[in-house]
């Protein structure tokens, strides 16, 4: 994996090369705004950008709409301080494909560019279910009426019969995932190996006929299993 570092604080930038470099990731080179970010991006080709937000010239959010029409296949990840929600939609509409705060620790940060590579996008904790929230229910925000109560009745029984579908460890995992959680936290939250999450998350995938970890967390919020 060979990532570019897009900030305009030197020093972290600094900070989080060293710490890449490291644990035997490649970095191969360095932005300090957005203009740098594009420039560099068509010359190196690189895997995975990671994006600050809040720089000067041209921010992160419009280097990563720029850069993604260019280099569709280039994965971005904004890291940044801001926990805005607005920011988080932004970037997720801008094609970004993760949204890390920085307030991370080393052994989570790397979980989630283990689960990037893996096909997973990765939010830290919580933020994953504000996406959902927000873009699985474009009907309700827009005005429209609300179902009708026998509409509510069916869609519960029918997620009543989904949820009787998996074991009550399988429905504990899926929760936590929904939440956030990387397959490393789950297994320690459970006290299980980690192994062990990725086989009971590899059968909900199988029982309720998803294909990825994204229709799996709608699918939790949907029956409300990522309130904390």
């Amino acid at each position: 994996m060979r990532v570019l570092l897009v900030d305009d604080h030197r020093l972290f930038v600094e900070g989080l090369r060293n710490l890449l470099v490291s644990e035997g990731i490649d970095v191969a080179g360095e932005a300090h705004d957005g203009l740098e970010a594009l420039a560099a991006a068509r010359r190196l080709r690189p895997d995975v950008i990671l994006m600050d937000i809040h720089m000067p010239r041209c921010d992160g959010l419009s280097a990563t709409r720029l850069i993604k029409a260019e280099m569709p296949e280039c994965k971005i990840v904004i890291l940044t301080m801001s926990e805005d929600d607005q920011a988080l939609f932004d970037a997720v509409k801008s094609g970004a494909s993760g949204y890390l705060l920085k307030r991370l620790d080393a052994e989570e940060f790397f979980d989630y560019l283990a689960e990037l590579q893996a096909g997973h996008p990765p939010f830290s904790a919580g933020l994953a279910e504000k996406i959902l929230r927000e873009f699985t229910h474009p009907l309700l925000r827009s005005g429209s009426p609300a179902p009708r109560a026998c509409d509510r009745e069916d869609d519960q029984r029918t997620a009543d019969e989904e949820e009787t579908a998996l074991s009550p460890r399988q429905v504990q995992i899926l929760a936590l995932v929904a939440q956030g959680q990387t397959y490393r936290q789950v297994a320690q939250t459970i006290g299980i190996a980690e192994r062990t999450v990725k086989y009971h998350m590899a059968e909900i995938l199988d029982r309720l006929h998803l294909d990825n970890r994204a229709q799996v967390i709608a699918y939790a919020t949907r029956l409300g299993l990522t309130a904390k």
